[in-house]
């Protein structure tokens, strides 16, 4: 009977061993996936921490993106707006498109029209403006050049010259005013060169695009000329 007892006892305690081996394996077995779980929320986590990055930087790239002067509409356009002449009441201005036809409503009938295709075996090395047209219109006291892009586009005004008081600048300034009243009308320009009373010199009034330029030749402290320009590529 003891011994059977003791059997018994050993069957018992053998199961209980066998039952508590299982359950810690099981355990063991369940562990490393959820800890592969863990990590593919913390990886998907960085993942779409990464993914919105590259957005935020861009959209940072967007807000200090610099505008141009020239980019801009004619209504806030300094280039437009200031670097023109006006005359009965029209405000002609460079980049304007005009054609011989406007150009005639304007100012009227040219004394001089000149019309030149630039090609490459013109003589006159303008390589970068080759099948492009310029056209001058000469008359007394001013001269217009207008240029037009292959492919049929309008032409556009690049170049101003004014010796006639009869056509101010927007601001009022026509040959003939004297230096003074000039640096007071254009307070943004400046003198190129030592500017004394009794030399020639030039005074540049240019907006920050380094393109469009209005140049005033200053002789014997008055305006002689001026000239509005932009500068083709």
């Amino acid at each position: 009977m003891k011994l059977t007892k003791k059997a018994a006892g050993f069957i018992v305690l053998g199961a209980l061993l066998t039952v508590a081996l299982t359950a810690c394996q099981s355990s063991d077995a369940t562990s490393p996936a959820t800890g592969q779980n863990t990590a593919n929320e913390q990886s998907k986590g960085e993942g779409a921490t990464n993914s919105t990055a590259p957005s935020s930087e861009n959209s940072e790239e967007k807000g200090t993106e610099a505008i141009k002067e020239g980019s801009m509409e004619k209504e806030g356009n300094v280039v437009l707006k200031e670097l023109a002449f006006v005359y009965n009441e029209h405000t002609i201005a460079i980049s304007d498109t005009a054609n011989e036809e406007q150009m005639e409503q304007m100012l009227g009938k040219p004394d001089n029209l000149k019309s030149h295709t630039y090609s490459a075996d013109d003589g006159t090395n303008m390589d970068t403006l080759i099948g492009f047209t310029e056209k001058v219109y000469t008359y007394p006291g001013l001269e217009i050049k207008t240029i037009s892009i292959p492919e049929g586009k309008q032409d556009s005004i690049f170049h101003i010259e004014i010796t006639d008081p009869k056509y101010a600048t927007v601001r009022n300034i026509k040959a003939g005013d004297s230096l003074d009243t000039l640096k007071n009308a254009y307070p943004e320009g400046k003198l190129l060169g030592d500017g004394a009373p009794n030399e020639e010199d030039d005074f540049r009034y240019e907006p920050s695009n380094y393109v469009d330029v209005m140049s005033f030749h200053i002789k014997d402290a008055k305006v002689e000329s001026i000239q509005i320009y932009s500068l083709l590529d």
